[in-house]
């Protein structure tokens, strides 16, 4: 008899913090552990607990081996023979670590968690690959962000390593993307079938309020007061964020304070970026205020540490939250604020026309900029109580209808049923 699937271990360069990735990692142990399934992690950063972690160095981004790699990997046609050798002995090593994690905690499927989708971590995607190759272990390979979607990765010298893991082609391996263009990319490039799943929030059980006087203190300390509008651009400082169009729509509000609430930092891209925008923002009269060295998970285990806030008190503290991406997987922070009713800008980026705005939401929209008629709309719902409110329980009906747990649930069990 074959043996069920009980425990499941997931697999990631990172599992900590509240990044995309970690975010969800979140959300599917949560669903998998309602349904009697017990989830143990392997990455290079944890913030699990440690009797179910298995934290390998080697496998996080940072590490100075794996920086090495990519800085000879990416921007550069030829490959260094060391750098090769160098790929080898690290892939080794952690492909041995895998297999005595799975050994440890008994393991029956994996999950690896855009491990196998972008090359951020090179060595540990060819030894997840190796292992599955040897061993069939039941996989299902969740994918956030294709390398192929990313200007950074398509001059580089590892073409030979990203044929062949990122994603690899493996019987025992279903693959699951985000949204719907992402699949057909998928099935034309590595010739896979694969399941859509987007992102999820859990919209059967309501926000915890966070208390007027903690809103009210978060405000003061990033510099507002109770009557000041609070702008929360609820992502990290990258390129792709476009947060230039959030400083037009503070800028065009013409508000005092004129302030942009930033939640997340520049992260793995560098901060030439960050540097640009608050150039620009100055420009504009506009400041930028950072404020993750404020923000702690909301899964905070622990005392919780004095003057730091969830990201559930941040969007409760805000009037508005922009979110003008030129691109994203699907938008976690779009379902976030849903959930915690604050009005959301959201520019129409190429997934949110595909698999998002059908579904009916009621949003503040832009084309790529920021319009008179968009403004005109933002200071109506600022304004009008009855509307907003009217809005945004509108929003969480419909997300719950399309982007619930439930749905996640339904998904994750047709697809476990099939090992």
């Amino acid at each position: 008899m074959e043996r069920r699937v009980r425990n499941i271990g997931i697999i990631s360069t990172r599992i900590a913090g509240t990044d995309g990735v970690s975010l969800e990692i979140r959300k599917w142990t949560d669903v998998l552990e309602r349904n009697g399934y017990s989830c143990f992690f392997f990455a290079g950063e944890i913030d699990r607990a440690d009797d179910k972690s298995y934290q390998a160095d080697l496998a996080h981004f940072r590490n100075p081996d794996v920086k090495k790699i990519n800085a000879h990997g990416f921007g550069k046609t030829t490959r260094p023979k060391e750098i090769s050798n160098l790929t080898r002995r690290i892939k080794d090593k952690l492909k041995d670590s895998i297999d005595d994690f799975i050994r440890r905690f008994d393991i029956d499927l994996i999950i690896p968690e855009n491990a196998l989708t972008i090359p951020m971590n090179i060595p540990l995607g060819l030894a997840v690959t190796e292992y599955i190759a040897e061993t069939s272990i039941p996989t299902i390979a969740h994918h956030h962000d294709f390398y192929w979607e990313r200007d950074r990765f398509l001059i580089n010298s590892v073409g030979d390593y990203l044929r062949m893991a990122f994603p690899p082609n493996l019987p025992s391996i279903q693959h699951v993307v985000l949204n719907s263009i992402a699949s057909k990319a998928l099935s034309y490039r590595v010739g896979v079938s694969n399941t859509i799943v987007p992102n999820v929030y859990n919209y059967a059980s309501p926000p915890r309020r966070t208390h007027s006087e903690i809103l009210s203190k978060l405000r003061k300390e990033v510099g507002l007061e109770d009557d000041d509008v609070f702008i929360l651009q609820p992502t990290r400082v990258v390129p792709r964020k476009a947060i230039e169009r959030s400083v037009d729509l503070v800028s065009q509000l013409d508000l005092s304070p004129s302030c942009l609430v930033v939640s997340h930092a520049s992260g793995d891209e560098g901060t030439d970026y960050f540097e640009r925008v608050q150039e620009y923002a100055s420009l504009m009269n506009v400041r930028i205020i950072p404020i993750d060295n404020l923000i702690v998970p909301d899964h905070y285990e622990g005392d919780f540490p004095e003057n730091k806030y969830t990201i559930g008190d941040i969007y409760q503290a805000a009037d508005l939250v922009t979110y003008p991406s030129m691109y994203e997987g699907f938008g976690n922070a779009f379902l976030e604020a849903i959930y915690y009713k604050t009005p959301i800008v959201v520019n129409r980026y190429t997934i949110f026309i595909s698999d998002i705005e059908p579904k009916g939401f009621e949003l503040l929209l832009l084309n790529g900029l920021v319009t008179k008629g968009t403004i005109d709309s933002v200071k109506t719902i600022l304004s009008d109580d009855s509307q907003r409110k009217q809005m945004t329980d509108t929003n969480y009906r419909v997300a719950r209808r399309h982007f619930s747990y439930e749905r996640l649930e339904r998904i994750l069990s047709e697809i476990i049923e099939r090992f």
